[in-house]
Formats: C-alpha cells, structure tokens, sequence
C-alpha cells in the first residue's frame, strides 16, 4: 500500500477530503483511521456515505489498518488515509507504517485548547505529538484544500508561543 496523503482531520472524511483532495492527490481508496469512528455504526455508514465512485471508503480501527497496509495484497493500492488526531499517526508509524509528511487539515477547537490557525486548534496532547513528529523528522504541513496558502505546524505552534 502506498500512502499518497497522510491527514490529520478531526472530522475524518467529509467533502473538502472526497471532492479535493481525492482528484488532486489520483487516489482511488480513502481510509479512515480512527478506533471510536470503527467502533461505532452510525458514525461509520455516515463516513462511507461521503466517498463518491468510484472511490473506494473504508472506515477501520488503527490496528486493523496496520494489518490491512501489511498485506500483501494491498500492496499496489494507492491510498488518501486521515485519521483524527496526530497521536494517532504515531501510532500508525510505531506500528511500521513509514510516514515523512503530514498534512494537517482540521482539528476541531474543544474547550482547553487553543486556536493556532483557522482550521487547527491544540491542547497539551496535541503540541506534545507534535513535537514527537518533529523530533522524528517529520513535515508537518497545515493545508486545508490543496488550493490554499500552507504553513509549517511547528512554526505555526511557536508563533502561539506554544512551544
């Protein structure tokens, strides 16, 4: 499996992702990463709902992903995968799944976080990911549509004087 677009996105799959992004990055397969989305039912159909044909939405919890990108008969698919949160790309990489660049799309503000761009807000959580990701070497791009302006997450972060 060849992941062409690793995503951070708290709101997973939705039209900015399949009417944008999926033509501009030539996928034919979106996956969601994400356990409580793949555990739940109702959000699940709701995602999957969202993919256009002829691409291919999937919905699967971060070990089954791990399991699905290590089989072999995956191996020529191309791949746009967002998960929810950049813990969750950690965990995808601990699991083996080489990762150089991530496009930060959309983490949605709750309360005890703080807004670092338009679309990207951040608790302690978060900024502690996101240094772990740097540490590793890791591009972090914030980019809502392949369209727009981007930015370097870490400059983004340091802006805030959050790190």
């Amino acid at each position: 499996m060849k992941i062409k677009l690793l995503r951070i996105d708290s709101r997973l799959i939705h039209g900015q992702i399949a009417n944008n992004w999926v033509g501009t990055v030539g996928v034919q397969t979106m996956i969601a990463a994400c356990d409580s989305a793949a555990h739940d039912n109702l959000r699940k159909t709701l995602l999957m709902q969202v993919g256009r044909e002829p691409t291919k939405t999937f919905v699967l919890d971060i070990a089954k992903t791990l399991r699905v990108y290590n089989n072999p008969k995956y191996a020529d698919l191309d791949v746009l995968m967002v998960v929810e949160t950049p813990q969750d790309v950690i965990r995808l990489m601990d699991g083996g799944i080489p990762v150089t660049e991530v496009n930060v799309g959309g983490i949605t503000y709750k309360e005890g976080m703080t807004r670092v761009t338009e679309s990207v807000s951040v608790g302690k959580a978060e900024i502690e990911a996101f240094q772990e990701l740097h540490r590793r070497g890791i591009k972090l791009e914030v980019r809502q549509l392949p369209s727009s302006s981007h930015s370097d997450m870490m400059d983004d972060l340091k802006a805030k004087n959050l790190i």
